[in-house]
């Protein structure tokens, strides 16, 4: 059987677009839009277990497909450069998170503010902080999910090669130890005085389901169909965020401890499934809807993911410092709309710069 690659979905570009602007939401604390306007808001899941999903989802097709042509070493050869420049990413993100976090501290009465975002180890002692860094397990404040993408990463060769081998049984390794975090608790040691943000010996739970759907649409066209019964029992799950939420903002109920983030609580699973099945089976965008500004734009950001979401990490912290500084204020509400459109024209003019640079490299021969 000879494998194609599938044409590009512009629907997982536009909706990885759309969840970088609610990442940037949520990050700049304070907003009135990053605590009602985003689908946290309203569900037990947010932006990241989809994000986690969908990169699963796709290194898991390109791993399969690089695989299938070049044998399970091809897979590897092609994963690697991959996993090398994330880690590399991660770290210029950490000393450039670092500056920015210390500058704040210098410039601005906010006295004790590297200490309180987790930054103290890399006051007191940088030589074990930066290598601390380096492997992963020091995360102060927001630093935490690149790590868990790139321990997922690692663990696709793997599963990769156990499908092939036992088919959907492979799965039940991930399943196996998501299990015993619920159970038992299990967990990373995080160094620095600080925890690992995102346990990967959870989340590693849906990268791999993602990598186990992005191949099937790879082999059968599609990843999933739409079942009546099943679509009727996501929308329930749905419903039922939305209700725990409400209760949440009213004071009725607290459901934290059913919906705990780091350990990846199986109501975030059950309800991110929830989504991301409703989203493919009611989702239709028309070819004309493709054609508007607002929509290509969303879809390089979808394309520019990992740059739009590194950039949004320093203007969201900037955007938090200021509603720190300052309170809430209509005007910085619009400075969150404003930092979205920058992100927005920041991932076209990163997209564009490849297709020109090709372009141009054509119009050369």
């Amino acid at each position: 059987m000879t494998l194609q690659r599938p044409v590009r979905d512009t629907r997982l570009d536009l909706l990885r677009g759309w969840l970088q602007l609610q990442i940037f939401a949520s990050h700049a604390h304070g907003s009135l839009i990053g605590a009602w306007l985003i689908s946290a808001a309203w569900g037990f899941s947010d932006s990241s277990e989809q994000f986690v999903y969908l990169s699963g989802f796709a290194l898991g097709s390109v791993f399969t497909l690089k695989a299938h042509r070049g044998g399970w070493r091809a897979g590897v050869a092609d994963l690697l450069p991959r996993i090398r420049r994330l880690w590399a990413t991660h770290l210029v993100v950490v000393c450039g998170m670092a500056a920015m976090v210390i500058a704040v501290e210098m410039a601005t009465p906010l006295p004790g503010e590297a200490g309180r975002l987790g930054w103290g180890w890399l006051l007191a002692a940088p030589w074990f902080a930066l290598p601390g860094a380096a492997t992963l397990l020091w995360q102060p404040t927001g630093m935490g999910i690149l790590p868990v993408f790139l321990w997922s990463m690692l663990l696709l060769p793997g599963f990769a090669w156990l499908v092939e081998r036992v088919g959907a049984w492979a799965l039940l390794p991930s399943f196996a130890l998501y299990g015993a975090v619920q159970a038992w608790g299990w967990h990373l040691p995080g160094l620095g005085g600080t925890e690992v943000e995102f346990n990967p010996l959870a989340w590693q739970l849906l990268f791999v389901l993602g990598a186990w759907f992005g191949r099937r649409a790879l082999f059968r066209g599609r990843a999933v169909g739409v079942n009546r019964w099943l679509l009727g029992g996501a929308l329930l799950v749905l419903a039922a965020g939305v209700l725990g939420k409400l209760a949440e903002h009213q004071g009725v109920a607290d459901l934290s401890a059913l919906t705990l983030k780091q350990d990846l609580a199986p109501a975030r699973v059950l309800h991110s499934l929830a989504l991301a099945y409703a989203v493919v089976c009611l989702w239709r965008v028309r070819e004309v809807a493709l054609r508007g500004p607002l929509a290509r734009a969303l879809a390089a950001a979808g394309r520019q993911s990992l740059h739009v979401f590194c950039v949004g990490l320093f203007l969201s912290h900037g955007v938090a410092v200021l509603f720190r500084l300052l309170g809430w204020t209509p005007w910085l509400e619009l400075l969150v709309v404003a930092g979205c459109v920058a992100l927005l024209g920041f991932a076209s003019l990163s997209d564009g710069v490849p297709r020109l640079t090709r372009a141009l490299k054509g119009f050369q021969k």
